[in-house]
């Protein structure tokens, strides 16, 4: 059950890096045909490319979800304690609209790609462009699901300050901060 749930939780890692490393073991295994035997293999320029996109999107969600992508906290520094809380609803607010227009235009451009067949291979180019509709999808529930924690979070402090100037004995006051004292 724990490696089930373990998977679940990893996912996006797991198949990147399966991407990466089938890029990878692929490029490594053409450039020793074509150099050792003089024959490459035909299509493994464009399986190279589809599993180093699949890596990349796949990648990205991975990063999103574990928040890792780069960030500036430049404007964060200036704003009061209290207005940091709605700054960061706001911005996940933003990155939720902004990820799911993101999957509306890839649902188009996946549309489009359907119909258009891989150079060498003649599969449908929508097995490597769907990588970033399943990408943005992702990061589009991700988003949906930091902002919820944010709500949640506040939701818990404004109850915690509550039942702390209420009783300072609760269950909710015992986390409270020593800043929070009864005075």
């Amino acid at each position: 059950m724990k490696a089930i749930k373990k998977f679940f939780h990893n996912f996006e890692e797991i198949f990147a890096s399966i991407f990466l490393c089938a890029t990878t073991l692929i490029v490594i295994v053409n450039v020793f045909l074509r150099y050792f035997f003089k024959s490459p293999v035909s299509w493994s320029e464009e399986v190279a490319t589809g599993c180093f996109v699949w890596g990349v999107f796949l990648g990205s969600a991975a990063c999103y979800k574990r928040k890792l992508h780069v960030s500036v906290d430049f404007l964060i520094k200036f704003i009061p304690e209290g207005g940091k809380k709605a700054f960061k609803f706001i911005i996940n607010l933003i990155l939720l609209l902004i990820n799911a227009y993101i999957i509306y235009m890839s649902v188009k451009y996946v549309k489009v790609s359907y119909r258009k067949p891989t150079a060498v291979l003649g599969i449908s180019s929508v097995t490597i462009s769907s990588s970033i509709l399943v990408s943005f999808i992702l990061m589009t529930i991700y988003s949906f699901i930091f902002l919820i924690q944010d709500i949640k979070k506040t939701t818990f402090e404004v109850e915690k300050e509550e039942a702390f100037r209420n009783n300072p004995k609760s269950r909710l006051a015992e986390n409270a901060t020593p800043a929070q004292e009864v005075k």
